[in-house]
């Protein structure tokens, strides 16, 4: 814990030298970090591979590539972000200008997971920096490859006053959450994510949560079944999985159930191979408590395909399950790995229904042409994000802010988004000294009435 007081203490005091501020900083400090990523390209696909069995082709397109592209952006727009915006004035402020500053928070502390365990620390850590803050990064201990390469890679790159990385387990960021840090950015289960903002109360900290649920797909029976289950196939299975935005179970129309599960078995077939546990470039789960918790889940409904498990290598096919009803456990919690509920549907009203009665989902995927059908879910569901006739690719752009709603989450971030989660917005007008207004003063001749008229 004191070693945690003085590093922030460290933090607080390089803030305040208002280095961080300065433009050409924060610029150079994220170009380091480009360039670094750049030049450790292979040794961090290796520890993604020790971690999780990442293929080289996962580890670039969902991690390394996301937070350099990240980055790119970040640095092609932040000279016009950082620049204070002016805004228009109402006519009651006769005279004066107003405008908006974009102000950094000081010391944040980003608590990262073990899923996407270096895009989803790098990713707001871009955001960190961009906005003028410094950080403390807490990797997950799931991951220890890829959070020792972190830890190494950072330490490298910056002075420990302005970023570094802490590593531990749970008694780590219990001790971390204890200090008055001046922002938390925490990506991770809603459990924990309650703990996190009962810990920032404390300190009335502000707080960014990225979090989780059950995010619902449905395909309705206008749906391009081929496309439709290829592309939920990609979404659900990348990453085993372990994915907080992945398709979590799926409703589909009963007219087109049985087609779309057979194209369906196409689609991981032509993405995993017949066998996928032999696969070498199939992510594994991350922890035997994981697992095992997976594994009780294949208990429940009728197995369509998959359910074979390799428990020496903590792998399980990609499965789908049907005869599946909200009574069963699968569907009391986030799955976050390869399985997939699947349950009928033949009125829409029913679908709409079944989601709202439960927890606001991160993301939801909708699979149809009609307009009227789209309208309908997406004025009548309250989610974090998502997409029509796809899954998952609403994440990798940075003109969309990410987030959730309510139990999925607080805040979001990615591009833009990132710079204003980490900036404190400081609005200010600057008054003019040639003349005044005499209705605000209470002393005014007939003050009541002239402030009426002049506020109406």
């Amino acid at each position: 814990m004191e070693n945690n007081q003085s590093l922030i203490r460290k933090q607080r005091e390089f803030f305040r030298s208002g280095k961080t501020k300065e433009v050409s900083f924060r610029m150079e400090m994220l170009q380091k970090l480009k360039k670094a990523i750049q030049e450790n390209e292979k040794e961090i696909m290796n520890v993604l591979k020790i971690d999780l069995n990442k293929s080289a082709f996962d580890a670039y397109s969902t991690e390394i590539g996301i937070v350099l592209e990240e980055i790119g952006f970040t640095l092609k727009r932040l000279r016009s972000w950082i620049k204070p915006k002016r805004v228009k004035t109402p006519i009651t402020h006769f005279g004066s200008s107003s405008y908006v500053y974009a102000e950094p928070y000081g010391v944040s502390l980003i608590i990262s997971p073990w899923n996407y365990p270096f895009q989803l620390a790098l990713a707001p850590l871009i955001g960190a920096i961009a906005a003028g803050n410094t950080a403390i990064i807490k990797p997950s201990e799931y991951t220890p490859e890829t959070s020792d390469f972190m830890n190494r890679l950072i330490s490298k790159l910056f002075p420990e006053e302005f970023v570094s990385v802490v590593q531990g387990g749970v008694e780590t960021s219990q001790s971390l959450l204890a200090e008055n840090v001046d922002y938390i950015f925490f990506t991770g289960s809603i459990p924990v994510g309650t703990i996190i903002m009962e810990a920032a109360s404390k300190n009335l900290t502000p707080v960014t949560l990225e979090l989780g649920g059950k995010s619902p797909c449905i395909v309705h029976e206008d749906a391009n079944i081929k496309l439709a289950a290829k592309r939920i196939a990609w979404g659900k299975f990348t990453n085993a999985g372990q994915t907080c935005i992945a398709p979590d179970y799926l409703y589909v129309h009963e007219n087109v159930k049985t087609e779309f599960l057979q194209e369906f078995k196409k689609g991981v077939r032509h993405l995993y191979g017949d066998h996928p546990l032999d696969n070498k470039n199939y992510t594994h789960i991350v922890s035997e408590e994981h697992f095992k918790r997976l594994k009780g889940f294949l208990r429940d409904g009728e197995t369509f395909m998959g359910g074979q498990i390799d428990s020496k290598n903590l792998a399980i096919e990609p499965t789908v399950l049907t005869d599946i009803s909200w009574d069963d456990s699968v569907m009391q919690e986030e799955i976050f790995g390869p399985i997939l509920p699947v349950m009928d549907y033949q009125d829409l009203e029913n679908v709409i229904e079944g989601i709202d009665q439960h927890p606001h989902p991160l993301a939801l995927y909708l699979f149809t042409a009609q307009k009227d059908i789209q309208s309908e879910v997406l004025n009548n569901i309250s989610f974090g994000g998502g997409c029509i006739n796809d899954t998952v690719y609403h994440f990798v752009s940075p003109y969309l802010p990410f987030g959730g709603v309510k139990s999925s989450g607080i805040g979001s971030y990615h591009g833009k988004g990132s710079f204003d989660t980490f900036s404190h917005k400081k609005s200010v007008v600057k008054q003019t000294n040639l003349f005044d207004i005499p209705f605000r003063y209470p002393n005014v001749k007939n003050g009541l009435k002239k402030i009426k008229w002049f506020l109406k």
